[in-house]
């Protein structure tokens, strides 16, 4: 039973993804704008992330220099503009495309990490071949749910639960939330380059968490003064708003960062990443559950990134092997990207 629990936990981290991809379109589509969303979910977030980090880590707090806090306000920013253009993009499209696409991730990671020299692109290897092929798969995948969304597929039975202005209903509304998902999915791979630096000069996982939900708070509320003049866009009118808004809080960082951190230590990244398709097929059950339509480009196009990053996941794994063949077991001098550059969470 014990060798099942880490099983049972991403699977529940999965359930937990999609459902904060389906709470933040049932709040936006109610009317609370994209900034005062990010700004009450990243507020809640650090209300939480206080006490819980210094608890943890109150034993063994690493040192914090001011040159770390440089890295952490860079952190914030990144993390603001993906948050408010995966929301602005999932406004535009759906829960079911918005996750497919997210699994770019790891392919837009293995190619920033070959330009900034943190991998090596060796041709004549198998493993770079699979994950140069499967990149460009899984670009391919998002393209097609991008730019074809085609006929209807899937209908369900349900009336839709979502007040969808007319507009967002327009073919070119699809290509722009999916555009804007995939703009996401780049900075994303750049915020995962990053964080994994700042991690390993400090290693405080929550701490650097809490610095950057709070990060994402102040830069959003700077904004939101700005472009959200009008008390009423403040002003949270409805039950299912505030329930969605702690779901986002809780199972945005706190939740998705503690399972997945456990689940590493105890079977290694890859049996994390492996389980990130899955949210494919959850989006799906989804999306027809809150009323809406599956159409033929989210359906061709989702398997193809699949497809992808799977074979992405495949080279890594055959490099890890490798790595581990090389270095030994006991080796400490582990490769920056290791536990980090493949893991296609974004944390709303």
């Amino acid at each position: 039973m014990e060798s099942a629990v880490p099983f049972i936990a991403m699977v529940i981290q999965q359930l937990a993804q999609v459902g904060l991809m389906v709470a933040c379109k049932v709040v936006t589509s109610a009317g609370l704008t994209t900034f005062t969303f990010t700004f009450y979910s990243s507020f809640l977030s650090t209300l939480i992330l206080i006490p819980l980090s210094f608890f943890l880590h109150r034993s063994a707090l690493p040192p914090l220099w001011p040159t770390f806090l440089h890295g952490f306000f860079l952190l914030g920013v990144m993390g603001f503009l993906m948050q408010v253009l995966t929301l602005v993009g999932l406004l535009y499209s759906s829960p079911l495309l918005s996750t497919a696409i997210l699994q770019l991730i790891p392919g837009f990671t293995f190619i920033l990490a070959v330009i900034l020299r943190m991998e090596t692109f060796e041709y004549k290897s198998l493993s770079t071949v699979a994950k140069t092929i499967g990149t460009l798969v899984s670009i391919i995948g998002a393209l097609v749910a991008t730019l074809y969304k085609g006929p209807d597929v899937l209908v369900s039975p349900l009336n839709s639960i979502l007040a969808t202005p007319h507009f967002l209903n327009q073919p070119s509304a699809w290509v722009i939330g999916g555009l804007l998902t995939i703009i996401s999915s780049l900075i994303a791979s750049v915020f995962i380059i990053s964080q994994a630096y700042v991690l390993k000069k400090y290693p405080a996982e929550l701490i650097v968490m809490l610095f950057y939900s709070c990060g994402v708070t102040i830069i959003c509320a700077f904004v939101s003064l700005i472009t959200e003049r009008e008390l009423s866009s403040w002003i949270i009118n409805s039950q299912s708003a505030i329930l969605a808004l702690m779901y986002s809080a809780v199972f945005g960082n706190v939740f998705q960062v503690s399972i997945n951190s456990w689940c590493v230590k105890k079977r290694g990244p890859l049996f994390v990443v492996m389980f990130h398709p899955l949210g494919v097929v959850i989006a799906m059950a989804a999306s027809l559950f809150m009323g809406e339509t599956i159409h033929v480009g989210s359906l061709v196009g989702s398997a193809i990134i699949v497809l992808g990053f799977y074979s992405v996941v495949w080279g890594k794994a055959k490099e890890w092997k490798m790595e581990e063949k090389s270095v030994g077991p006991n080796n400490n001098n582990m490769p920056l990207l290791q536990d980090k550059a493949d893991d296609p969470e974004v944390h709303l």
